[in-house]
């Protein structure tokens, strides 16, 4: 931190304010900067970008499709990337053919869902965790990803440790991903009891001091934690390099409303002009990733016709915010 006298405050200038958080591009309208991205670690391109739209394989797990089918899935939906979990990686016999021929089909692998308990107390869990994740790094640059969320696996259901304790273990685990160069997406769950709030997120983030720290949001994660939409205009969107975008109907209600109520973009009550729209003006022009879990769509659709029908309903959704989609 930059130490000072009282009467030297208004004499700061920006730079030196932006080197006193490394998570200060959050702060968009008190400090206007931009996310400093590490070397060859993926980032927006600017404000006036377009976004991408990803498919979450999230969205199509119960089909029993292997990594390699779901590429091809998503490359003939007309989807720009791909977000797979871990497992399903994991399980990739021949990862540089994987990245190969997602290469081939202009697919960009996103990012990896993946649950290593990074953030939990106990030493020993935790140091088990940050192996686990190092493997699963390993696993992600393998077949060409840069990415990898980072949830509260292991401390959802409990207050972990304070904001500052897992701020700190978020430092560490980002310069492990420096180390990988893989960066983790520091991710809420709408229903932990840690990490379960955008306030939680930014507050970890800052407290990490790291200039490479970023957000996983979530539609209906932000409306399960109850965290208030307009708080998205306080936040420097070109510093997320991705987005959760779903939806969530009237009933059931906040209280009893869990993943598999989740629908397609536009067609529950979100407010997904405000979500979106925000989104835009703070500088997001990253990734669009359809994440549901709804079964019913899986008992009626198939594979290749969910992924169509849902990319249709994220551009229609993105569309009125970004004109130019619907061009």
């Amino acid at each position: 931190m930059i130490a000072m006298k009282k009467n030297e405050r208004s004499h700061l200038t920006r730079r030196q304010v932006l080197a006193t958080s490394g998570a200060a591009a959050f702060l968009t309208p008190i400090l206007g900067s931009t996310f400093a991205a590490a070397d060859e670690m993926p980032s927006s391109s600017g404000e006036s970008a377009l976004p991408r739209f990803c498919l979450n394989t999230g969205t199509t797990r119960g089909y029993g499709l292997s990594l390699e089918e779901l590429v091809e899935i998503a490359a003939e939906a007309g989807y720009d990337g791909i977000e797979p979990w871990l497992d399903e990686v994991q399980r990739v016999e021949n990862p540089d053919r994987l990245r190969r021929r997602a290469e081939e089909l202009g697919l960009q692998i996103e990012s990896v869902i993946g649950f290593p308990r990074w953030a939990v107390d106990d030493p020993e869990k935790r140091a088990e965790g940050f192996r686990q994740m190092r493997e699963a790094m390993e696993a992600v640059r393998a077949i060409g990803c840069r990415q990898i969320a980072a949830p509260p696996a292991g401390v959802n259901r409990t207050k972990a440790g304070g904001i500052k304790a897992i701020g700190a273990r978020y430092k560490e685990l980002l310069e492990l991903g420096r180390e990988m160069g893989v960066r983790p997406l520091l991710e809420i769950w709408g229903s932990a009891v840690t990490l379960g709030t955008l306030t939680d997120a930014v507050t970890v983030a800052v407290e990490s001091g790291d200039p490479d720290a970023s957000l996983l949001l979530d539609a209906y994660h932000l409306y399960k934690g109850g965290s208030s939409f307009d708080s998205l205009r306080l936040l420097n969107c070109s510093a997320m390099t991705l987005f959760h975008i779903n939806d969530y109907p009237a009933d059931p209600p906040l209280e009893t409303i869990s993943d598999g109520d989740r629908v397609f973009p536009g067609d529950g009550v979100a407010p997904m002009d405000k979500i979106l729209g925000t989104m835009k003006a703070t500088g997001f022009a990253g990734a669009l990733s359809l994440e549901l879990f709804n079964r019913s769509y899986r008992e009626k659709y198939k594979p290749l016709e969910l992924a169509q029908i849902g990319l249709k309903k994220c551009k229609a959704s993105a569309a009125r915010v970004w004109p130019a989609l619907g061009e």
